[in-house]
């Protein structure tokens, strides 16, 4: 098969295709300031093995220093444009090698291209600093085109925008009790879905951190999103695969069109 994807959890996903091993957004910290992992082992040393990582936006549950530095040395980095003056750790990570990416860029990795396309999110490292680093989705092209699309709203061009895709990685929830501006919730990772008609989806950003104390707040929020996005999916675009992964389970998809 051309393509294998594991779900760490969250947002973290490891993406193998032509033998190069793609990492998205790495997480692997059993507490993030407020929140703590409710689900799923920490994702195990295996996972930080990858020949590029990428980051799609400056928030702190998807650049995570910390998780950044237990890349090995060498590993490629792609990061938003304006990153490093943004969060000055990722200076301090000299032993990868630090790309800064803008939507319309393509980044050739082993025998991938990484097109780095527009999301529609926050990518201001909050609270503080100004909106100086955009947020971002990417393409993964190989044997299959996998579109990771980080945080993101559902905004008209977005279609025309990842262009044809064999796989899509989409966020379905979150990591507390309400969703703000610029994300999707299982019904708009449906209606994306329908628009951008892949062959798979594997739902993530869901099911994984929660806020400590508010275990009893909207827990349907926590545990709903995955099987929300599978029932509603089947009602948009019945012809899309939907694999609801488990944490650290993985699937081959298919062939490429």
């Amino acid at each position: 098969m051309p393509v294998e994807i594991t779900w760490w959890g969250h947002a973290t996903c490891t993406v193998e295709d032509s033998g190069t091993r793609v990492l998205t957004d790495p997480l692997f910290a059993r507490r993030l300031a407020h929140l703590r992992r409710r689900r799923g082992a920490p994702p195990p040393a295996e996972a930080a093995v990858a020949d590029v990582a990428l980051v799609s936006h400056l928030h702190a549950d998807h650049l995570h220093v910390p998780s950044l530095a237990r890349l090995a040395p060498g590993t490629r980095l792609l990061v938003p444009r304006g990153a490093p003056r943004q969060v000055p750790g990722l200076r301090r990570l000299d032993h990868l090698r630090l790309t800064e990416v803008a939507p319309g860029d393509e980044t050739r990795v082993g025998d991938l291209v990484l097109r780095t396309v527009t999301a529609r999110h926050d990518g201001r490292r909050l609270p503080l600093g100004p909106h100086r680093s955009p947020a971002v989705g990417f393409v993964i092209e190989g044997a299959a085109r996998t579109y990771f699309a980080g945080d993101t709203g559902l905004f008209e061009s977005m279609a025309q925008e990842v262009g044809p895709v064999d796989v899509a990685l989409l966020p379905v929830g979150g990591w507390g009790p309400f969703l703000g501006p610029g994300h999707l919730d299982a019904g708009r990772a449906a209606q994306a879905l329908a628009r951008l008609m892949p062959r798979s989806a594997v739902p993530v950003h869901y099911g994984t951190y929660w806020p400590i104390g508010l275990d009893a707040v909207r827990p349907h929020e926590f545990h709903s999103p995955g099987d929300e996005f599978v029932r509603l999916a089947s009602a948009h675009a019945p012809e899309v695969t939907v694999h609801r992964l488990g944490h650290g389970e993985r699937v081959r998809p298919g062939a490429a069109r």
